[in-house]
């Protein structure tokens, strides 16, 4: 369900001049707003497949309505998505979750909304219908060999999937991991995932690359097998040059410090990209930027430090995806929400005057460094990434277009309202 283009034209007439206005008030006193704005426009942040649905808790689930019964309405989210804000050109998916059936039809229809596909996720923490074996007790670090070739094989099925939708990568997150002190040998449990890790690594086409996620508890309250950077970055050092550490933002104990583990992924050349979220205790997965936006500013600084340093493209280099649960939001407001959020901790991490910071830095001048700063994450930045949206044909306001043209309720006249999309 793509708008009539008018449409989109209509609604940013209506605000051109108020637009205009914030945007020559930020070209005025920053030189640099122009070279931002092409940044942004070459940025784009993929939507997983598995975000179309309302999230839940383990308590329950409270769909709004007219959540897509498919891959292909999930993909018409998407292109719905991108077409308002621009920034959202990919989708990434949850294999067994969203298999596509017939991948050449897939393909079209992505070419048809402007979509490409993102790393391809597997699916070793739930046992799904007609499973031969139970990953209840771990899936690539079992301690019985079938299991684990069960893993590996759905992993390797995974890959050929993203082969035929020009996917380039495949992300393995691991709920393995123990429950109580003594269930398993650690070094056994390690030895065992590597082992499975290597055979899927061998499955990799030439131009691939493999994600190793990593998350600190949850499924598993005593031990995860993957359970920090640490641990992601040492597979992924083991497996050789495809092989990367992928960041969750929420996959951390609180306080953690990520922009400091960000800077050092980059330094070794071993960061994948990122899962974005936001939480206050945990794995929560709410609306990036809905709690903490200075911490996202501050990793999007050493990004931006690290990736320059390193000569990477900024909209290539990284995978850039979003990993939320809509508990209770409207799935694609809260997706229009984060990617906003993405991109506006993106322009002002550009706008930082790095050789003013390094120059502070060097001369341990504190003050000045949290000047610089913080001068850049107050400045309103709204108005350049509205207008990287307006140059690429997408609407000044995503959100207040979404409400006002009242698409969740065309979404629910024509799926129902009683619809439960596939995904946690």
């Amino acid at each position: 369900m793509l708008l009539e283009g008018s449409i989109i034209e209509k609604h940013n007439e209506q605000r051109l001049r108020r637009h205009n206005l914030k945007l020559a008030s930020l070209q005025d006193e920053f030189p640099e707003t122009e070279q931002i704005i092409r940044q942004i426009e070459a940025f784009q942040v993929a939507i997983p497949s598995w975000a179309l649905g309302t999230g839940g808790t383990r308590f329950g689930r409270f769909s709004g309505g007219g959540e897509p019964r498919s891959l292909e309405e999930k993909m018409e989210d998407v292109g719905l998505l991108h077409q308002l804000n621009r920034a959202s050109g990919a989708i990434s998916l949850h294999i067994p979750w969203d298999v596509p059936q017939d991948p050449a039809a897939i393909r079209k229809l992505a070419k048809e909304y402007g979509l490409t596909f993102d790393a391809v996720n597997s699916n070793t923490f739930q046992d799904q219908p007609h499973q031969a074996l139970s990953y209840k007790f771990g899936s690539l670090q079992h301690v019985d060999k079938a299991v684990r070739k069960q893993a590996i094989d759905h992993n390797i099925a995974v890959i050929k999937h993203g082969v035929e939708l020009g996917s380039k990568a495949i992300t393995v997150w691991l709920s393995d991991g123990s429950c109580f002190p003594g269930q398993l040998n650690f070094r056994g449990a390690f030895e065992r995932t590597l082992e499975s890790l290597q055979e899927i690594y061998q499955a990799l086409p030439a131009d691939w690359k493999v994600f190793i996620e990593y998350k600190a508890f949850e499924p598993n309250f005593y031990s995860m097998t993957v359970g920090d950077w640490g641990q992601s970055l040492l597979y992924a050092s083991k497996l050789g040059p495809k092989a990367y550490t992928l960041v969750d933002l929420g996959h951390h104990l609180p306080n953690a410090n990520i922009e400091q583990i960000v800077a050092l992924l980059l330094m070794e050349g071993k960061l994948a990209g990122f899962h974005f979220n936001d939480s206050k205790y945990g794995d929560d997965d709410l609306t990036v930027g809905s709690i903490n936006p200075y911490q996202l500013f501050l990793i999007f600084n050493e990004l931006v430090e690290g990736m320059n340093a390193r000569n990477m493209n900024h909209a290539k280099d990284l995978g850039w995806m979003i990993d939320a649960s809509h508990n209770v939001k409207d799935p694609l407001e809260d997706l229009m929400q984060s990617v906003e959020a993405i991109l506006i901790a993106y322009a002002q991490a550009l706008l930082i005057d790095t050789a003013a910071l390094k120059q502070a830095q060097a001369a341990n001048d504190v003050v000045r460094c949290q000047e610089l700063l913080q001068a850049a994450y107050r400045t309103d930045l709204r108005p350049l990434v509205a207008e990287a949206r307006f140059r690429k044909g997408g609407a000044l306001e995503p959100l207040e277009l979404f409400r006002s043209e009242a698409l969740r309720n065309t979404l629910i006249k024509k799926r129902g309202e009683k619809t439960v999309a596939t995904g946690l």
